[in-house]
Order: C-alpha cells, then structure tokens, then sequence
C-alpha cells in the first residue's frame, strides 16, 4: 500500500515513486508537491511526462536558483530514460542541491532499476504505488480510504462496495468519497445496496470513455450492456457531451503539468490526467466533428427521430473515427 509524503511537513530532497498503479503515483507526486509548496509558497514545479524529460532539464536540475526558491522536478518513466539521461541523473544523486526536490517516478521494470537502486542508495524517500490487483488488497484499500477520508466502513459493505465497483482504483477512490460525504461517515451495506442501484446511470462514461480513446469494440459492448440495463439514451449522449468538453478544455489549455492544469481549470487531477491522454490522437477538426456529431445525436434522441439503439451506436462509429481524423480533414 502507499507509504505516502505528508504534505504538511517538509519535503525530503529525493523521492523515488515506485510502482504504476496511476492513482497512487498520482497522489505520491501530489503530497510532494503540496509539502514543496506549504514550506515555500514560491516553489517552482517542473513536472515531465514520461519521454519529456530532456539534457536541458538535467542541466537545469544541476544548476544553482538564482532567487533560492524550492524546485520540485518530478521525472516519470523514468524507466523510459535514454543511457545519456539515466547517467546525467546517477551523476546528480553523487552531489543533490539543497534547493531541489527530485521526484523519480519508476515502474519497477528492469529497465533503469540501477537509478531507482541509486535513488535508495542516496537516501530518497521511497514511497510503494504498486498495482494492486489481489481481492484482499482492494479490499484493504477501500476501508484505509474511508478511514482516510474520517469514515468508517463495515466489512459486508466493504466486499459490497468491492463488488459493485470492481477493480479501477480510481473509480474505488471517487465512490468512497462521495459515499462518506453522501453519509455523514459511517457506510453500510444498505447504503451500498443505494449506490449500486443507482451506479447504472454512470455507465455511460464508460461509454464515452471508451468511444474517445478510439476503442470501438469496447465502446459499442459497454453501449449495448448500458442500454440493456435500463439506462436512458439521453443519459449516454450527455456522458458523452461532458467527455468531449473535458477534452476540448484540457487541449485548449496547452502544456504544463497535471497538477497545474487541474488548478487552473478547476478540474480533479485524475480528469485532467485522462483527457490528457486522450488528446494525443485527438485533433481540432476531429474534435469540432464529434461535437457536432453529438449535439445532433442529442437533438435525435430527444425528437424520437431515430431508433435509439441505432442513434447511439451510430454517434460511437461517429466519435472513433472523428479521433483519427487528421488536421485539416473536412466534412
């Protein structure tokens, strides 16, 4: 389980993330930063994608701030590290800045493990975002969660909750929030019993989610397992209209870090990260294609124009192919 930074002390000058299970790295990389900035307001946060990270930032990673501001440069992927970049870094761990706090994110791949070794060796803070993907670990999970958050859980309702949701940590994550806000604290299975009832309204952003990372077998599956289940067309068609504005903010917003965009566009980090992932195979044209494309299915749906069945699954062929159309690409 995460072993994680409190973000209310000072942040240690080298921490090593090791493990992929998003959502814990997420958080990981979080608590450093909010530590960072509690502790100096004026921290400057460089934070690299997987594959972003360049000579030019181990150079600036080396170099001493002229104003002594608190950096935190958080590297992810870092199995993914060119041999030049892997050594400028094992170079950097013989002599860290006191002014700098290195967040080395490594999946726990052979690739690289010689610098998540070096990052130990130098003392970082280690801190465990392995996937977990054992029953019993996500149960565990769930009641640390809600313990987190101040509530407490039962443990019939605790393999409820499991069962209801299934394995997405993230998603176990967002329902116990929402469930210890929606009881005042204390879960039970009855109220478990309330959210599954209700949980088949939010299948249609599995819909949409699969629709806009261009999977078209999942995305018609999920469509016709949700209809099947009694959820309302219109709902699926607004799941989709919300995915599609979340992408649009997020790309028009440009670069920058998952934590700056989510601040500056009011957004939890997770969505912020997702539709940022999305963005890569998505291009202007493609994206004003499926926003017509959806506000016409919208308009269908409601006027009883068309079947449906055949109106949403015509709106999913409609998305996946707009994510590949090239920049450019007309009507």
């Amino acid at each position: 389980m995460l072993a994680s930074v409190p973000p209310t002390s000072a942040p240690p000058r080298l921490v090593l993330v090791s493990g992929d299970e998003e959502l814990l790295v997420s958080r990981a990389v979080r608590d450093v930063i909010h530590a960072a900035r509690r502790h100096d307001p004026q921290t400057e946060i460089v934070d690299r994608a997987p594959g972003e990270f360049t000579e030019s930032d181990v150079v600036d990673l080396a170099s001493v701030s002229m104003f002594g501001e608190l950096r935190v440069v958080v590297v992810r992927g870092a199995q993914e590290l060119t041999d030049d970049l892997r050594e400028a870094l094992l170079a950097y761990l013989a002599r860290p800045l006191d002014d700098v706090v290195l967040v080395v994110v490594h999946s726990g791949v052979v690739r690289n493990r010689k610098l998540a070794e070096a990052m130990k060796s130098a003392g970082a803070t280690v801190v465990t975002a392995a996937r977990i993907t054992r029953p019993r670990d996500r149960h565990d999970f769930v009641a640390a969660e809600v313990r987190r958050l101040g509530g407490q859980i039962s443990a019939g309702a605790v393999k409820a909750l499991v069962d209801a949701v299934g394995s997405d940590l993230r998603e176990l994550a967002m329902v116990c929030d929402q469930m210890v806000a929606d009881s005042g604290g204390t879960i039970n299975e009855a109220l478990v019993a309330g959210y599954r009832r209700g949980r088949a309204e939010a299948t249609g952003f599995a819909v949409a989610d699969a629709a806009i990372a261009g999977d078209l077998p999942e995305a018609l599956t999920v469509l016709r397992q949700t209809l099947a289940g009694g959820v309302p067309p219109v709902l699926v068609v607004s799941a989709m209209t919300t995915g599609l504005r979340d992408l649009a903010r997020v790309a028009a917003a440009g670069g920058g870090s998952t934590w700056e965009l989510a601040r500056s566009l009011g957004m939890p980090d997770w969505k912020v990260e997702r539709s940022q992932r999305a963005a890569r195979g998505w291009s202007d044209e493609g994206l004003a294609y499926a926003m017509r494309a959806v506000s016409a299915a919208d308009a269908a749906v409601k006027g009883g124009a068309v079947d449906p069945v055949y109106g949403l699954e015509r709106l999913v062929t409609q998305i996946v192919s707009a994510r590949g159309r090239p920049a450019g690409a007309r009507r």
